[in-house]
């Protein structure tokens, strides 16, 4: 973990990693997301649903905004942190940053399409209309682990 990261990320990354199990369970590939308030309640879990719903927008990051959207009754997100455990692609950092999340926290870095830093700097170019803030890295090699096992399986 990242040195001055707090256990509080630990723990909710913990829970978005629990969410990357079910997508593997599922036959899926292993993302895991989860979303909280500024006062720490979990409004929402999701994982990534591409395969079972035959949806490419069934991304965990996308599925848990609609539904944190759903139990607030309101796209607005302001305050919210969003915990994933791959670095956001480009359709779902867009969506995060116009939904208002105000931080992401993501676990693997995805250098084929990470916009979060690794391949691009999407949250950086939205910046000045819809600011996030970014931390990576928290509880990457589990998360790391997950997706190479289960991309190691499908070779």
């Amino acid at each position: 973990m990242l040195a001055g990261v707090s256990a509080l990320h630990s723990t909710y990354m913990q829970a978005a990693l629990d969410e990357a199990r079910a997508a593997l369970a599922a036959g899926e590939v292993p993302v895991g997301a989860v979303i909280v308030s500024p006062q720490g309640e979990v409004l929402a879990r999701a994982h990534n649903l591409r395969e079972t719903d035959q949806d490419p927008t069934a991304h965990a990051e996308i599925l848990a905004l609609r539904e944190a959207g759903r139990r607030l009754g309101n796209w607005r997100l302001s305050g919210a942190t969003l915990y994933v455990t791959l670095e956001p692609c480009p359709m779902c950092a867009a969506a995060i940053a116009m939904a208002r999340v105000e931080r992401v926290v993501f676990a693997a870095q995805d250098p084929r399409l990470g916009a979060a830093g690794s391949r691009l700097q999407l949250f950086a170019e939205l910046a000045g209309e819809w600011p996030v803030d970014v931390i990576g890295g928290v509880l990457e090699e589990e998360a790391s682990t997950l997706l190479k096992d289960f991309f190691a399986g499908r070779r």
